[in-house]
Order: structure tokens, then sequence, then C-alpha cells
């Protein structure tokens, strides 16, 4: 049986991802702070286990992870998915904590499940996995007033060519899932502060959210010797290309 572990699992895209794989068989890992949430996900699915963790501290990290693998014995995926969007504003607007907490979560956090994932997927027998970033369309180009979420997902941009070239000799994969506007409480939110601002502003076009985690699915069931380095996948209507 495939195993995968999901951070963020809580809600929106990790939670659909979550749902997406349980019925395709996979035995899921599920990472996010909200308990009660991930046992409801998991209720009446031995496949599925709850794992209630905050993504930024190491230590609770390590101790779910060798939770997840006491039970799976193998970790063949991470999705690696926990993000926050914070404040909204102009550079000058934005407070220094608020920009602290998007980069806890959106780098370090998925720093240490990465290197948490890295090194078991190294060590395992067979060698290998595969290490699926989710990016956004941010990581190409930015919505106004998002220099916080912007910043931290330009990062993972790296973070992915770096982990691709630094797996090959151990077979571990990495890709990057470029996500908008998929429907979910992250982008419900932006559209409730942009009508907040502005009454009569138009709701973002949005694409249903299990478009998203079949997208991952894909990237997750690629053979050992092929890899979707970049996915993007999107609301067709979404002004991303050119000036829509």
């Amino acid at each position: 049986m495939k195993s995968i572990l999901i951070t963020g699992a809580s809600s929106g895209i990790g939670r659909a991802t979550a749902d997406t794989f349980l019925q395709a068989g996979w035995r899921v890992g599920l990472i996010a702070r909200r308990a009660d949430r991930l046992h409801d996900i998991a209720q009446g699915n031995a496949r599925a286990i709850p794992l209630p963790t905050d993504v930024t501290d190491l230590d609770a990290m390590k101790e779910a992870f060798a939770t997840f693998l006491q039970t799976a014995g193998r970790l063949d995926v991470l999705f690696n998915n926990a993000g926050t969007f914070g404040p909204s504003g102009t550079i000058d607007e934005i407070p220094l904590a608020g920009f602290d907490e998007v980069i806890s979560v959106n780098i370090r956090g998925m720093f240490i499940a990465a290197q948490l994932a890295f090194a078991h997927m190294r060590a395992q027998d067979p060698q290998g996995g595969r290490i699926i970033n989710n990016g956004s369309l941010s990581a190409h180009n930015p919505r106004p007033g998002s220099i916080c979420y912007t910043t931290s997902k330009h990062a993972i941009t790296g973070m992915t060519r770096s982990l691709s070239l630094d797996g090959r000799p151990y077979d571990i994969a990495c890709g990057q899932i470029d996500i908008g506007n998929a429907r979910t409480e992250l982008v419900d939110d932006l559209n409730a502060r942009a009508q907040a601002a502005n009454p009569d502003a138009p709701l973002m076009p949005m694409m249903d959210v299990q478009d998203a985690a079949r997208s991952v699915l894909h990237m997750a069931q690629m053979p050992p010797g092929a890899n979707v380095q970049f996915m993007t996948v999107m609301a067709t209507k979404m002004p991303y290309i050119g000036r829509g």
C-alpha cells in the first residue's frame, strides 16, 4: 500500500487531497494543528492517521513522522502543503510580526517537513520517494498587497529546485504544484477582503478544489523514472496570462 504524509491536511487543498488519496487506496498521514478536523477526516477509515502537529515545531514533527512510519513502514510521498497568506497591504503597512509568521509557516514549516521526509526516503529500502511542494501562482506573478505570501512562495520554488537536484542520487524526486484560485477558505477570505475594500469588486474566478487534489494525485502516481517538475492548475478565467 502506498503512503503519503500531507501537511495542512485539516482544510482547503490539504483536506481535499487527503480525501482523494484515501479514495484511491493510499495510507494517509494527516498533519495540521486542528485535531478535531483531522479526526473528522479519519473517522471510519483505518488508513487515515491523524497527527495533530504544528509544522514549525521540529520536535513535534519528528514525533509525527515517527508515529506515521510505525504504521506505514515506508514514506512514498510528502505533500508539503501547509501555508498561510498572512497580512495584506503594501510593505510599509505590514507589521514585522505578520511577515515573520508567514515565513515561519510557509518556509520553516515546509523546510522541516521536507528535511524529515528526505532523510527517511534516503534511508529506507528500497531507497527513494517523492516530495510535492505546494507553490502558488504567486511563485511567478504576485497579486496586489501580497508581499509576505509572494516572498515565501518564491522561496519554495528555490527549495523545489534544490531538492530535485540533491535528491537525484537517492531516487528522491521533487516537484511543485502551483494552484490558482481553488475554492477554499483562503480564497473565500481573499474575496471577502476585496469586497470589504470595494463592495463592487467582482469575485475572483474559482475552480473546484477537487481539481487541484486530482492534480496532486497525478503527480504522486508518476512512475519512479518520471517526474512532474512544475505543474500549474488554475481557474480558467483567472487574470494570470497576459492582463486577463
